[in-house]
């Protein structure tokens, strides 16, 4: 992590999981014993034990399960493509060390994703990170013309942050921007800082929660993992695939990672499109 006269710069974002589903045991043998079957799923991922809960109730195949426990039924959900079972099962993520571009990418994914993302209102970015893609921070000559403009943009930010602070204090001005002539300090300060992040570039650090299925997951490591994709979003669904490979190997255990020339990796799978 760099740091350059108060300006600190990231290239690589960071995945944390946060949160993640349990399954109410005693209720699931209550349905099953109200059905007179008697279960249970070899998995102990509640995202896994679930999803072949749900497909098992699509055709009641509790009471004879075919040999291979739940690793072999997901694998076979994915190859025939029943990938609506696999909406049942969620995970919420925490990722920081993005930068607004990416994230403006990543809230394209709409079906079967939450965000909540950092608010440059209400934080002041004074302190900000930004985050430098690899193609410049490799380069000492395009690093050195990223920084500067990060820097100026930085210190314009600062600046006019502070200037709209002290114009706002004038209850004339106040009116004028449309807030109440005796606006407390924490509505003026708000107003400053969402008109001077206007001059703040699209490197800016941000963090956002995320919240999605299995599905909805697959999709976007297909999408945005693909040879296709902007470099730094390929590096987050990778962090994002790792996380998930090791919390769930039989739903996300088929996915093959194959190196790219640019140092970042392709994201495979023999069931595409689940």
């Amino acid at each position: 992590m760099p740091t350059s006269d108060a300006v600190t710069v990231l290239t690589e974002p960071q995945v944390y999981l946060v949160g993640k589903q349990i399954v109410q045991a005693p209720e699931l043998e209550r349905f099953l014993g109200d059905h007179g079957v008697n279960w249970k799923s070899d998995s102990d991922v509640p995202a896994e034990i679930l999803a072949e809960t749900a497909g098992r109730v699509c055709y009641m195949s509790f009471a004879k399960p075919r040999p291979g426990g739940n690793a072999t039924y997901l694998n076979h959900i994915k190859q025939v493509g029943h990938g609506s079972v696999l909406e049942h099962g969620v995970w919420n993520l925490l990722l920081t060390g993005l930068s607004r571009s990416l994230t403006h990418e990543l809230v394209r994914h709409r079906a079967g994703f939450g965000y909540s993302q950092l608010s440059q209102r209400y934080v002041d970015e004074s302190v900000a990170e930004y985050v430098e893609p690899d193609i410049i921070a490799n380069d000492p000559d395009l690093h050195a013309v990223w920084l500067d403009a990060v820097k100026q943009s930085h210190a314009a930010y600062v600046k006019l942050a502070e200037l709209l602070n002290a114009k706002l204090a004038d209850p004339a001005a106040a009116t004028a921007a449309m807030l109440p002539p005796d606006a407390d300090r924490t509505t003026r300060r708000k107003a400053a800082r969402q008109a001077a992040r206007s001059v703040l570039p699209n490197a800016t650090e941000t963090k956002i929660f995320v919240t999605a299925n299995a599905r909805a997951l697959r999709h976007f490591l297909e999408q945005r993992g693909s040879t296709g994709a902007e470099p730094e979003i390929r590096k987050l669904a990778n962090r994002i695939l790792d996380v998930l490979a090791q919390d769930s190997p039989n739903l996300f255990g088929d996915y093959q990672k194959i190196p790219l020339p640019d140092g970042t990796f392709e994201i495979k799978t023999p069931y595409p499109k689940v």
